[in-house]
């Protein structure tokens, strides 16, 4: 690993051991993250983007587990740190924010108390410069009158608001990096605007590392420097984003692709959806995952695992078809 690595995955592996059997969730997911990058996580629900960050945080609940790899955090191996040391790490230089805030933000504690909590255990700060810190955050992530909001419960805050709220938690105590799990989730696109310009806001004035996991392609495009594609608890393909959209190189990349509405299309187009089922990661294939839903399936796709090829710099694809193609 390189000294400058914020965070280096290798070969991680998570399953969940359930009555039925196992479930692979996560199979040998690669990826390393520089400070001051953004990285966003695209795939189908399941395809193992969540996992693979509940990892990082060691948030997996059983029957979950890490049965394989390795987290590097600042050379730090994450994996054989004692609880109590994960938490000197958590929330403080990693932080993360939930899907949905209404579950995320205890309903019995106000907004306040919550985004005091952090500042108190990882700085040390209590009564009135805790809460004059949870003011300013609260006004930093758009929230108006923030010192009467502080005193407010979650039910009390729009979906938007609450998405604000759990931003300013995260953002605390000045993490290092910053996932996002799908943070515009049920958002309306002007929220969603305004919640990703925030985002990205601070990734730019505090050279923030962000991994933002979503299963739409077209919010990651103004935020990230480069994208990985997973589906099947693999990467499909990984790369900077302008490669990978202006040269999509893996069926599953241009079906994302495709399935997008475009504004310049006829009104009445239809959509292009991906036609077939998720793999079964009980049963997971011998060969590439999506080859049962790839419509330039091979043999070789159904029995071999395909290697990455380097399609052009810091852009690989797994994907069979490009065996001939780089000169194989």
């Amino acid at each position: 690993m390189e000294n400058n690595h914020l965070i280096d995955i290798q070969d991680l592996r998570v399953s969940f051991f359930t009555p039925g059997g196992e479930v692979q969730a996560v199979r040998g997911v690669s990826w390393f993250l520089n400070e001051g990058e953004a990285l966003g996580i695209v795939g189908e629900s399941g395809s193992g983007k969540s996992v693979s960050v509940y990892a990082i945080m060691r948030l997996l609940q059983h029957p979950g587990r890490v049965t394989g790899g390795s987290i590097r955090f600042n050379g730090t191996d994450i994996l054989s740190l004692s609880e109590d040391d994960m938490r000197k790490i958590r929330g403080n230089d990693i932080a993360m924010i939930f899907q949905d805030p209404m579950t995320s933000l205890n309903p019995v504690y106000t907004v306040g108390n919550q985004i005091c909590e952090p500042l108190k255990l990882h700085r040390n700060m209590k009564g009135k410069s805790a809460r004059e810190r949870a003011i300013e955050l609260l006004g930093m992530v758009g929230i108006p009158n923030p010192a009467r909001r502080l005193k407010q419960y979650p039910f009390e805050f729009s979906g938007g608001m609450r998405q604000r709220a759990m931003i300013s938690m995260a953002l605390a105590c000045e993490p290092k990096l910053l996932i996002a799990d799908e943070p515009t989730t049920a958002l309306d696109v002007t929220i969603q605007a305004q919640i990703l310009e925030i985002m990205k806001d601070l990734k730019n004035r505090r050279n923030m590392s962000i991994v933002l996991i979503t299963h739409d392609l077209g919010i990651v495009s103004d935020i990230c420097d480069k994208i990985i594609i997973m589906y099947g608890g693999e990467i499909m393909e990984y790369g900077p984003i302008e490669a990978l959209y202006s040269s999509p190189s893996h069926p599953y990349t241009n079906g994302l692709i495709n399935s997008l509405p475009k504004i310049d299309e006829e009104v009445g187009t239809q959509l292009t959806p991906i036609e077939g089922s998720p793999v079964d990661l009980m049963h997971p294939p011998a060969g590439c995952p999506f080859a049962p839903r790839c419509e330039q399936c091979m043999k070789v796709c159904l029995t071999e695992k395909p290697p990455y090829f380097e399609m052009e710099p810091d852009h690989y694809s797994a994907c069979w078809l490009h065996y001939n193609r780089k000169g194989n």
